[in-house]
């Protein structure tokens, strides 16, 4: 076949629908416990509601301004394949979850199921707190519709009055108050939980909002919008500013999608769909809750320990338990798994760069951090302590613009050199730099990851990071910076390779010496962990590969374009995606280079976007123990899931891997948090066991600080 040939690309955005449909069968998985199982339901609505705001907004874009038929009919592929998702997603809630939850005592409960008291709570409750809030808008000539928030729950409300003669209806507006808990806890007089979600108590009490009028229906409906920014860099003076600006106009973006109560007034369907300028095709009706994200909030329900997955603590990486981490690395470098091993350690080493007296300077990049970050904070006190700090925050991380603008804020306020990236690129490395000065002189210390710098998704997402002090690599991250705070040109890495500009060239590069080593008996072996694999030149790439008889197995969690299977083109490539516990975050690629493997970690998906148009790294894993930690361990626990992994058929279908009779489940996941346990248990020589002691004191320590 062509190479060409379009049939062996998968499109991207039908792809990722085909991943959070994987993400949808974590929720009916009997193997999850069941608060779990209403975590994965909110989790599709969470991935749909941004799919929406960028992807489809941006597909409705192209069939607006082109009129393409080919546009046209992937955005009916994508409706059509939406429409049953969210119905499959709401028959699970209805039928499966929300009932057997009601067993275990936790009860979602309509306004005509509450008892005496409960209802005497809710009325005092609706006057107190609700009431006061509510701003009932009239819809008519007098009165527009009012801007409707971007993913904002309003009811539209159909009244009459009963003077009017005629019984003309009237149409108005209820926004359901964001400051307010969506669902909201009853006093129960027995065992259980009992829950109201907010619309109903509001629903319920309408009348109240509307006196002298005869209220006839009324349905939540919630629109969404394109949220995506479009910033003009070439002409932008202050881009802090000219994002600020953007993001005040975010809310205004063309809707994209209006999702109804399906008991929905039909005269009120049609008035929004009329005002908002969408179809049948762009409207959802829900027969359910809408916004399944609300039940994020049950997710550390008292009580109900049993309906989670088990807590764990993640283990201080080996080598990193001692003290001093910066005598640590130098004995030899330090890889870390999280969430399996803790990302405190990251955090302790921004820690100790910001109190060492020995410390110079500090260089790193930061694309999302936690709300209430340690490592910003640890900055901005070494800027305050007289070292050099300077840190690159990309603004355009899309829907963290705002939290980075204020960490961009309050880092220079503290004295810290901040810069906004390079124009038409995204900084989407994870870099950081100490330079101490020591004995025998300069010495850089370098903590390079394939996560981001938010010690929160450190816990949720599996990432690999590297403490290091190899010369070589020091000297590509001081060259790096150079790059990106100041002017100068990609000099000849010794290690690193850097995106836009090397990185796919080396990856092209390592694939085709696979291919070479195979057509001359030497075999070829790739594997690529990593979260989507659409880069047409890296998917011709790998079809040659294969070609030419290299194995090659990839791991990719969400997107994937290649098709694997087709007799001579990509008979020996498998596919395969992991949907589990933790969000599968860490690029690693592997290539056996005839009997001497050499194993990179990066920060790059295989997507045009990573290779061609971000601020990206890669770099070895050269030591050899960590090396083959990294192929005999995490690459081949990923390779033996058959518990979590789907595979990836040449027809473009997505079903789990076949379990013999009698064979063992294995769950990669549990089984890296099993093996980190036992390692964890092990006697440490060398008194490393009393210094990872006082490693954790000093991070509760600090974690009492940050909550006062």
């Amino acid at each position: 076949m062509d190479l060409d040939d379009p049939r062996l690309y998968l499109n991207r955005e039908l792809s990722w629908l085909e991943f959070n449909h994987r993400v949808l069968e974590e929720a009916c998985d009997p193997a999850n416990p069941l608060l779990e199982q209403l975590k994965f339901l909110a989790i599709v609505s969470s991935n749909l509601d941004e799919f929406f705001m960028v992807r489809v907004a941006g597909v409705m874009s192209q069939v607006h301004a082109t009129g393409s038929p080919a546009h046209r009919q992937l955005l009916d592929q994508i409706r059509a394949r939406i429409q049953a998702m969210v119905a499959q997603q709401y028959q699970i809630l209805r039928d499966d979850t929300l009932p057997r939850l009601a067993r275990e005592g936790v009860r979602l409960l309509s306004d005509d199921q509450l008892s005496d008291e409960q209802r005497r709570f809710v009325e005092a409750f609706f006057h107190r707190e609700v009431f006061p809030v509510l701003a009932p808008l009239a819809v008519d000539p007098g009165h527009p519709l009012p801007h409707l928030h971007n993913l904002s729950m309003n009811f539209i409300v159909a009244l009459t009055d009963p003077r009017d003669p005629l019984g003309a209806r009237r149409l108005a507006l209820v926004e359901a108050p964001h400051v307010l808990p969506r669902l909201i806890k009853l006093p129960t007089a027995g065992g259980g939980q009992d829950f109201i979600r907010l619309g109903q108590v509001i629903a319920a009490r309408l009348p109240q909002l509307f006196l002298g009028y005869r209220v006839r229906g009324a349905s939540l409906f919630r629109v969404t919008r394109d949220a995506d920014l479009n910033i003009d860099e070439d002409d932008a003076e202050d881009l802090l500013k000219d994002i600020e600006q953007a993001l005040r106009e975010r809310d205004r973006g063309a809707p994209v999608r209006l999702e109804v109560e399906s008991a929905c007034d039909p005269e009120a369907l049609s008035f929004l769909q009329r005002v908002l300028e969408l179809s049948d095709d762009d409207t959802y009706v829900i027969d359910g809750p809408l916004n399944l994200k609300d039940f994020f909030a049950w997710g550390g329900l008292p009580g109900c320990e049993h309906l989670r997955d088990r807590p764990f603590v993640g283990r201080i990486a080996p080598g990193a338990e001692e003290e001093d981490l910066f005598a640590a690395i130098r004995r030899g470098p330090i890889l870390m798994h999280h969430p399996y091993h803790t990302f405190q350690t990251v955090v302790e080493f921004v820690n100790q760069a910001a109190e060492d007296p020995d410390v110079l300077a500090i260089k790193q990049t930061l694309y999302r951090t936690s709300g209430d970050s340690p490592i910003v904070r640890a900055l901005a006190r070494a800027a305050e302590n007289g070292k050099q700090v300077a840190v690159l925050v990309e603004l355009k991380a899309r829907f963290d613009e705002g939290p980075n603008i204020r960490w961009a804020r309050e880092l220079e306020e503290a004295g810290v050199h901040v810069v906004y990236g390079l124009v038409g690129l995204k900084t989407h490395c994870k870099v950081i730099c100490v330079v101490r000065r020591e004995r025998d002189g300069i010495r850089r210390y370098c903590h390079l990851g394939t996560g981001n710098y938010h010690p929160t998704t450190a816990k949720l997402y599996t990432d690999l990071g590297l403490l290091t002090c190899d010369p070589q690599l020091g000297e590509d991250c001081t060259q790096l910076f150079n790059i990106l705070t100041g002017y100068s040109r990609y000099p000849r890495w010794h290690k690193l390779a850097v995106a836009p500009d090397d990185l796919k060239p080396k990856l092209l590069s390592l694939i085709a010496r696979e291919a070479r080593h195979a057509r001359e008996g030497r075999g070829g072996r790739v594997i690529a962990k990593c979260n989507a694999v659409i880069e047409p030149q890296v998917i011709r790439g790998l079809y040659e590969a294969s070609q030419a008889g290299v194995e090659i197995d990839l791991i990719s969690r969400g997107i994937c374009g290649l098709l694997p299977g087709v007799p001579g083109v990509s008979a020996t490539i498998r596919v395969r995606s992991i949907v589990g516990r933790f969000l599968e975050h860490s690029r690693i690629y592997c290539f056996a280079n005839a009997g001497s493997p050499e194993v990179y970690l990066s920060s790059a998906d295989l997507m045009d976007r990573n290779l061609n148009r971000r601020v990206e790294t890669m770099f070895p894993v050269d030591d050899p123990t960590l090396r083959d930690h990294i192929i005999n361990d995490v690459l081949r626990l990923s390779l033996a899931d058959n518990a979590k992994a789907r595979l990836l058929g040449p027809d473009g279908t997505w079903t789990r891997p076949p379990l013999a009779a009698g064979a063992p489940r294995l769950n990669s996941q549990e089984e890296f948090l099993r093996q980190t346990a036992e390692q964890a248990a092990e006697p440490v020589a060398d008194g490393k066991f009393a210094s990872g002691a006082r490693f954790l004191v000093r991070w509760l320590a600090d974690e009492r600080g940050r909550r006062g």
